[in-house]
C-alpha cells in the first residue's frame, strides 16, 4: 500500500508541473513512475527489460497525431514501432541516471524525438529515423553501429521525399501545406548520406559468431527498404535466443508488441521491400 501511495504521488506531483503541450493518461504516469523505481531498485536498466514490460500492448498507428499545434504525446497503452522504441530508450536513459519521475520521463522523451530536444511544431518531430539516428547521436544518447565488415558489407544512399511527395497521407501537412517545403528541405539535407548497413543477403547467410559481433541484446534494429522515399520502413529490438536473432516489435501483422517466434534471417526475408538492416546502440 506505502509503495502505491509513493508511485501515485511520483505521478500526481509530475502531472501538476509538466507544461501544456503535453498529452497523456493518468495511467501512463503511474506506469512510468511504477516501472522506473522498480527498474532503479533492482538495477534493471536495459533496452530490452524495459520492451518486454510492453509486450502484448496493442499496436496502433498514428497515435502522434492526435493535435493541432503538435504535442507530445506520451502514450504506452497503444504503440507502433517507433513509439515503441522512444518510450523503451526513455525508459532506460532515466533508469541509467536514476530517475524515476514522470517529469523525468517526458523531458527524455522530448529529447529523443525533437530535434535538439525542442518541440517547435510538426516539422521538429524527427520524421525519417535516420534523421532520428543522427540528431540523437549528436546529442549523446546513441551511436549507430557499421562494424565490423562481414556483416556490415552494404552502403545504403538515403534519398528520402516519401512524406513532400505524399502529403495529403499526413495530417499535420494537409492542414498546414507550409510545412511542406519544410520538411522538404529536411529531406534534402538527408539526401544523398551513406549509411553502411547489413544486406539482407548478409542477413540469411552470415555465421551467427559475425552477426553476434555486430547486433548485441537489445540493440534497435532497423529494417531498410526499397520503398521509393523511404529508407527505414521498421523497427524493433534485437533478441538473441538459442536458436539465433529474434524482433521484438510493435508488430502491424500480429497487432500487438511481441518477441516474434520467427527467426530474424526468416522474417526479413519474408518481406520483399525489406532490404537489410542498420543497427543502432544506446550509449
Amino acid at each position: 500500500m506505502k509503495k502505491l501511495f509513493i508511485i501515485l504521488f511520483c505521478a500526481m506531483s509530475a502531472l501538476n508541473s509538466l507544461a501544456a503541450d503535453i498529452t497523456y493518461t493518468r495511467e501512463d504516469s503511474i506506469f512510468v513512475c511504477q516501472v522506473l523505481r522498480e527498474a532503479v531498485r533492482t538495477k534493471n536498466t536495459s533496452t530490452l527489460y524495459f520492451a518486454r514490460k510492453f509486450l502484448n500492448q496493442p499496436y496502433v498507428a498514428h497515435t502522434l497525431e492526435v493535435g493541432d499545434p503538435e504535442q507530445l504525446v506520451i502514450n504506452t497503452r497503444e504503440l507502433d514501432c517507433t513509439t515503441l522504441v522512444e518510450n523503451v530508450l526513455a525508459l532506460s536513459l532515466c533508469a541509467r541516471q536514476g530517475k524515476t519521475t514522470f517529469a523525468d520521463f517526458t523531458c527524455t522523451l522530448r529529447q529523443l524525438r525533437y530535434r535538439g530536444g525542442k518541440l517547435d511544431g510538426y516539422p521538429s518531430r524527427l520524421h525519417y529515423f535516420s534523421d532520428w539516428i543522427l540528431d540523437n547521436q549528436k546529442m549523446g544518447f546513441v551511436q549507430e553501429v557499421t562494424t565490423p565488415n562481414p556483416p556490415f558489407t552494404g552502403v545504403q544512399t538515403l534519398k528520402v521525399n516519401y512524406m513532400s511527395k505524399h502529403p495529403t497521407a499526413y495530417e499535420a501537412l494537409k492542414n498546414h501545406p507550409e510545412f511542406v517545403p519544410v520538411i522538404a528541405r529536411q529531406e534534402q539535407a538527408l539526401t544523398g548520406m551513406k549509411c553502411p548497413y547489413i544486406p539482407k543477403s548478409q542477413v540469411r547467410k552470415i555465421n551467427t559468431r559475425d552477426m553476434r559481433k555486430a547486433v548485441k541484446d537489445g540493440d534497435v534494429i532497423c529494417i531498410t527498404t526499397s520503398i521509393s522515399g523511404l529508407e527505414i520502413a521498421h523497427l524493433g529490438f534485437a533478441v538473441w535466443k538459442a536458436d539465433g536473432l529474434h524482433l521484438l516489435n510493435a508488430s502491424m501483422i500480429h497487432k500487438k508488441v511481441e518477441e516474434d517466434p520467427v527467426l530474424f534471417r526468416d522474417y526479413i526475408q519474408q518481406r520483399t521491400t525489406f532490404t537489410g538492416i542498420r543497427v543502432v546502440r544506446l550509449k
